[in-house]
């Protein structure tokens, strides 16, 4: 399972990469790997306003459907359009062409309280 360093990650297993005041989203590999073959990406719409830890989206997979929770509280300013027609991207590349989407946010709070890698490995292995 890779847990790249320079990511921060959710409880609830999205991974972030903050890019200035722009956070880009994907899940983990260890979510990907638990959903199996994903079919299905329901992208959040791009100008919707989010809150940390509330739903943006769901990821539909051969095995179950599951919600996408917003790491961080912003505005909604771009999607991966290529999961439409490739949901595929999420299990050959979570943290590459397998991005979910990118929210710019006023404040690093958000950002700062996710885990580090070692704060979720020790989650994902606990």
């Amino acid at each position: 399972m890779k847990i790249p360093n320079e990511l921060r990650y959710s409880n609830d297993h999205e991974w972030a990469k903050k890019d200035g005041d722009v956070v880009r989203i994907g899940i983990t590999d260890y979510a990907q790997d638990a959903l199996g073959d994903v079919v299905f990406v329901d992208l959040p719409k791009v100008g919707a306003n989010v809150s940390a830890h509330g739903v943006m989206g769901e990821v539909e997979s051969t095995k179950s459907v599951s919600e996408l929770y917003a790491p961080v509280s912003g505005t909604v300013t771009a999607v991966n359009d290529a999961l439409t027609n490739s949901p595929e991207f999420v299990n050959a590349d979570p943290y590459g062409t397998g991005w979910i989407c990118e929210i710019t946010t006023s404040s690093s709070d958000d950002f700062d309280a996710l885990l580090d890698a070692s704060g979720y490995e020790a989650l994902t292995t606990s």
